[in-house]
């Protein structure tokens, strides 16, 4: 069902990679609410995903570009706003990467090399995204940015690895611009962190079927679903939500609030 909620609005989705992923639902949502945009991913990952379906289901266009290289930023921040006739109202970042994780690497065994690209690719992209539409004033005024997180930010999650310290940092960026992009551009910048869910990156995770299981059990109102986190997305995106900004929302059907409930407790007194 459609609001209008983003009628008139444009902007650019990263990450949408294929129908399970939270950036594909939100783009189809976007898309129902009335906005228009422009779809991004890394070469390599268009090649593994079905983007150009989106686009066409859409009626989007699709820039390549690589989040980590301002240079690819760029060109894509300027074709956008060429492609959508003026500047922009919304921004998701749905990106995030661990070689450490994708090849076994223990957290107390990681090979730093790996580390320091996945940190590039899961939060130092962020705040090249947000520099790139900073400098070229590419925001309109209460226009929103958003980024996806995991709880691992917070509490330890053994084996989601050097991600729980990338979402430390996408978290800090966040906040760090976002005082700067409120105070000058009038744009909202915010983090959704939300429940696990069975995308094709946190699938890689080890274990991560019992995160489901787990979180699912935890949740009063159960885990929130990648459509879930697309509508949120859109509240996050609309004039609904103007003033908020800097903060980390936990979207994650109460989980982030629980000590242990009874479906828990079940488990270990039967």
């Amino acid at each position: 069902m459609s609001n209008n909620l983003l009628k008139g609005k444009k902007g650019i989705i990263f990450g949408a990679l294929d129908e399970n992923s939270i950036a594909w639902k939100t783009a189809e949502r976007v898309h129902e609410e009335g906005g228009t945009f422009v779809l991004t991913n890394a070469p390599v990952a268009m090649r593994m995903g079905q983007i150009n379906a989106l686009a066409e289901k859409t009626g989007s266009q699709v820039i390549p570009a690589d989040a980590t290289s301002v240079e690819d930023l760029e060109n894509l921040v300027e074709k956008s706003m060429e492609i959508l006739g003026g500047k922009i109202d919304f921004v998701l970042h749905s990106i995030g990467m661990s070689i450490n994780v994708r090849k076994g690497n223990h957290y107390t065994d990681q090979n730093y090399d790996w580390t320091q690209k996945g940190t590039d690719v899961s939060a130092t992209s962020f705040h090249k995204v947000m520099q790139t539409l900073y400098k070229k004033d590419a925001m309109n005024e209460w226009g929103s940015i958003v980024a996806l997180t995991y709880m691992a930010a917070q509490r330890v999650f053994p084996d989601y690895n050097d991600m729980a310290d990338n979402k430390a940092l996408l978290e800090s960026i966040a906040r760090s611009f976002g005082y700067f992009f409120g105070r000058d551009k009038k744009v909202r910048v915010n983090t959704i962190s939300q429940s696990p869910t069975p995308t094709t990156a946190g699938s890689g995770v080890k274990g991560f079927d019992g995160f489901i299981s787990y979180a699912e059990k935890m949740s009063p109102l159960g885990n929130a679903t990648a459509l879930d986190c697309a509508n949120y997305t859109v509240t996050l995106f609309s004039d609904l939500t103007r003033k908020v900004t800097l903060q980390n929302l936990f979207h994650d059907g109460g989980f982030s609030n629980m000590g242990v409930s009874d479906a828990v407790m079940d488990t270990f007194t039967k």
